[in-house]
Parts: C-alpha cells; structure tokens; sequence
C-alpha cells in the first residue's frame, strides 16, 4: 500500500535497461508505478509481463501494472490514461542507437518525436501536465567545447538522426511550456549510462544485436563474440578513441527520482528545468575496456574499425546544476560500474531467459 503522499507514477519503456532501474528507485520512494512497454527489446517472462518487470518487484517487494502498449498508439496511451489516476509520467521509451538511426531515420524521427507528441496529446487531455522527458547529451551536436553545460546552443551540427529527433523533442516541450505555464517539464540530457543493479537481477541483456560500447565488450569478454570492434583510433583524444561520460545506470535512475522530488517539492509548479546526468568526466574506449577486464579477469579482444557515421570523439558533462537544483550527482566508482555489469551477466549467462 502506498504512502498517503504517493503519486501515481506512469513509465514509459519500463521494461527496458534505464526503465527498469528507474522503476526500482520510484517505488523504493513509495510511489505506485504503471508501466507501460511494447516489449521490442525485452524477453517476455511469466504471464506474458516481461522478466525485468517481474525482477523490479521481486527487488522491491511491489507490484507494479504493466500495459504492453506503444506510443506511436495514441488510441493504446488514451486507453491506459482513462484506467488510473495518473500523477506523473517519466518519458524512457524511445529508440537510441546513434549507428542504428542513421541507417532508420524515419523510425527514429516516428517513434521518438511522434510518440512523444502523443504521449503530451494524452496528457493535455486528462489536464495532467507533470512530465520529466529522457533526453540525451546528442542535442549538443559536435561543435560545443567540453564539458557540455546546459546553457550551450543545442541543435547545432547534430551528426545522427538519433540526436536530431531528441532535440526536435525538446523543442517541441519548450514550445508547449511556453505557450501554457502550468506545464511542468523536466528534460534530463543522459549520457552513456554503464552497469547494473547490484543484486545482479537487472542490468543490460538486448534481445538482438548490442548497439553500445559496454554490451559487445562483456560479449567479448565471455566468447559469445569474437571480439569488440572499437570504432575510430583517429579522434584527438588521449588514445584516439572516442571518449564520453558513462554514469551507473543506478546513479542516473536516482537522479531521474531527484527529478520527480523536484516536481513534487515545488507542489506542480517547477515550470520547465532542464538538467544534464552525468559524471562529469569522460573514459576513453580502450580505458573502458580495461576497466571491464580488471572487474572480469578476463581479455577483450577487439579490433580496430573506421569511425561511424554520426559518432563525434569527445562529450562528457558538466551536472554542477543537478547537484544544486536537485541534491544528485553520480557516486559510484568506474571499478563499482564495471563489478556490477560483470556481476549481472555472469549471473544471467542468457540475459533475461531462463536457459
């Protein structure tokens, strides 16, 4: 039973990777979770609910209410809307693979900017207007010095179609805000989020091809690929490989719980804030992998391949403002990322399936 100060709680992509840890640290704060997922990228377990859903209540000792629904339906979202009393809605599901958007631009643009306009569509007409929207580092393009602090340009010489369609996003959100002050919005700009939960009950299994860094290096580390393929040793970093901000997916679903602390702290009315979780510091590739191999007593091999389209060689944030607004900053350890990600996949060899 929740606490009298509970809120309703909508998640969208609850099912998935961030989705799943943030649905954990919103129920430890007493809140009633709903769900919502059309299951593209889970393993379906007892009674048709995908297993990281079961996972989270097994973590927590709660239930929560799954709807296998996607937000390009806006018949499904009104429908899901009219069965519960929603208070809040925290915005994941969306597609995010930088390489995979160049070649499937207009999946990316349909599902992350046309089902955000459903998901706002839905809410203006059930007059609830409390949203924190997962946005991503991308929105600064590659033309901004490092550490990208929230009050740079974005949308300026965006290389992916990923990136594009999470600034097109915001600006849609701002224009919304802008036009009505009794919105409150709060877009949190996400950077590489590594790791898992410590139980080692969730963490990050796709059920096709892994599209990041981290993924293919455990692949690799375990043998179920031949190695990683590192792409680029030319950008002007340390190593010549890409650099870039790798939160614990742990940190970044307490800070989009500090988020919904904010809303609730200013009684509906924070307006619109914007706020980047990350460490505030950037690993190369090869500091990555090395990393991985010290938690695992394992070698990742990998091979050198030419720059993707779309990738850029150094971001890396600057969440001084996170801190102040919202009392969170990442505290746990490159060594404590990589322990836990190890821990999840040598104690789910086949992900989420049972064999």
């Amino acid at each position: 039973m929740a606490s009298k100060d509970s809120r309703c709680v909508l998640v969208t992509g609850g099912a998935g990777y961030i989705g799943s840890h943030c649905a954990v640290e919103i129920l430890q704060a007493g809140h009633d979770v709903i769900i919502i997922d059309n299951c593209c990228n889970a393993v379906t377990g007892t009674g048709g609910i995908p297993e990281s859903i079961h996972r989270v209540c097994q973590i927590t000792g709660k239930q929560v209410k799954y709807h296998q629904v996607d937000i390009v339906d806006i018949e499904a979202l009104r429908d899901v809307f009219s069965k519960y009393s929603i208070d809040v809605v925290i915005h994941l599901a969306a597609l995010k693979a930088v390489g995979e958007s160049v070649k499937r631009p207009l999946d990316y643009y349909k599902v992350n900017f046309i089902g955000t306009c459903n998901i706002v569509q839905v809410m203006k007409e059930h007059n609830m207007k409390n949203l924190i929207f997962s946005s991503s580092a991308t929105v600064y393009g590659h033309s901004n010095a490092v550490p990208f602090v929230e009050t740079l340009p974005t949308g300026i010489d965006i290389t992916s179609p990923y990136g594009k369609s999470k600034y097109f996003t915001e600006t849609m959100l701002k224009d919304v805000c802008s036009q009505d002050k009794s919105w409150n919005m709060i877009l949190l700009r996400y950077f590489n989020p590594v790791g898992a939960h410590p139980s080692g009950l969730l963490g990050e299994y796709p059920s096709g091809t892994p599209k990041n860094l981290m993924a293919n290096a455990v692949q690799a580390a375990l043998g179920n690929i031949p190695h990683l393929k590192v792409f680029g040793n030319d950008y002007d970093t340390p190593d010549g490989t890409g650099v870039r901000d790798y939160p614990h997916v742990v940190d970044l679903a307490q800070g989009i719980a500090a988020a919904l602390a904010k809303i609730e702290d200013n009684n509906n009315s924070c307006g619109l804030r914007i706020y980047n979780l990350g460490e505030g510091r950037g690993y190369s590739v090869l500091e990555m992998i090395a990393a991985l191999e010290k938690a695992s007593a394992k070698k990742v091999p990998y091979v050198i391949e030419k720059r993707r389209p779309g990738d850029i060689g150094t971001f890396y944030s600057d969440p001084t403002l996170a801190w102040k607004e919202l009392g969170w900053k990442a505290t746990r350890s490159l060594e404590e990322r990589c322990k836990d990600l190890w821990h999840f996949h040598t104690m789910n060899p086949h992900g989420y399936l049972k064999n």
